[in-house]
């Protein structure tokens, strides 16, 4: 619109009846929403723009598309823009993109998450785990100190798939048989006592370990203390690859004990269990496939490590918060 049939326009605004206004602020909106996501996405990813197919970082402006900026690489010739190779790449409703996002933060279940966007529960559902997709990825480089290391168990869900491997459950049901089985999925969380944790869903029943060298040792300091209960899964990995290691006999009863001028328990990572199945009672129950993105969801949330729907959706595009 050219600039005196602006002036004109909006000098007219006053003469607008509550209605007319109300329908103007409406139109206006979902405008605001999406000049503000593509504010965000060109700040987020500008530092570390490159060509998703070759990496080189010399690139020119080629037009828009989407209302998105896009670039020609000056190596390859191929064209991209700030979302191309993220998971957020090619969804639609960019102005509703932060919306969601503060649906995330407030952790909703994906029917209430739909309706206050304003969006189909498929569309939420698909939303949900995409921006989760390199959110649990943002986790401590290290664990430094002394560690807690334990494990929990949730009963495996095959929620919404179309083939199952075994006999339908009723309303969530209960394992066949007693005791750690192949039908409970084996979650870890180490934590160290400044409060960063890691989490992985090591497979079907007991913890083994192999499991620990795959998931916890990239991520463990060597001069760090390991504590964890008596399993043997543990003392194998704390001799096999000298590492400090103490244990309490929850068993007997200990739940702490000194050594030296040191507490030696797990009740910091055995707090994080129930928080983390606490929070997971509002969803009724999810798919074992999708645990690793509820686990890094969840530690997004702990602590109010990330409060702004701002700061989620820069780590949902990949600018990764390495701050406890």
């Amino acid at each position: 619109m050219k600039a005196p049939r602006f002036k004109n326009w909006f000098a007219r605004l006053s003469a607008l009846n509550p209605p007319q206004g109300r329908q103007v602020l409406d139109a206006l909106h979902p405008a605001a929403g999406l000049d503000q996501v593509v504010a965000l996405i060109a700040e987020a990813r500008a530092p570390a723009r490159c060509c998703p197919s070759c990496g080189n970082q010399r690139c020119n402006r080629h037009g828009f598309a989407n209302d998105l900026q896009r670039f020609r690489c000056c190596a390859c010739g191929r064209t991209f823009n700030d979302l191309s190779g993220t998971p957020l790449a090619r969804l639609r409703h960019k102005a509703k993109w932060l919306a969601y996002s503060q649906v995330l933060i407030d952790s909703l279940s994906v029917r209430k998450g739909a309706d206050r966007v304003g969006v189909h529960r498929n569309t939420a559902f698909r939303w949900r785990h995409r921006f989760l997709d390199w959110v649990k990825l943002d986790r401590p480089a290290s664990l430094n100190g002394i560690v807690e290391a334990d494990e929990t168990f949730l009963l495996e869900s095959q929620k919404g798939s179309r083939t199952l491997d075994r006999p339908p459950r009723r309303r969530g049901g209960r394992a066949p048989m007693r005791g750690i089985s192949r039908h409970l999925d084996c979650i870890l969380v180490a934590r160290d006592r400044n409060g960063r944790t890691i989490d992985a869903v090591t497979g079907r029943g007991a913890l083994t370990a192999a499991q620990l060298e795959r998931d916890l040792l990239p991520r463990l300091d060597p001069q760090a203390l390991l504590v964890s209960d008596s399993h043997a899964a543990y003392r194998a990995f704390a001799r096999k690859h000298r590492i400090a290691h103490e244990t309490v006999n929850l068993r007997a009863g200990v739940r702490v004990r000194h050594s030296g001028s040191r507490a030696i328990h797990v009740q910091n990572v055995n707090a994080y269990h129930g928080r983390f199945k606490a929070w997971l009672l509002g969803f009724r129950g999810v798919a074992s496939r999708y645990l690793p993105n509820y686990l890094g969801w969840r530690w997004a949330l702990d602590g109010g490590r990330i409060s702004s729907a701002e700061q989620l959706f820069c780590i949902a595009i990949g600018v990764i918060n390495r701050q406890r």
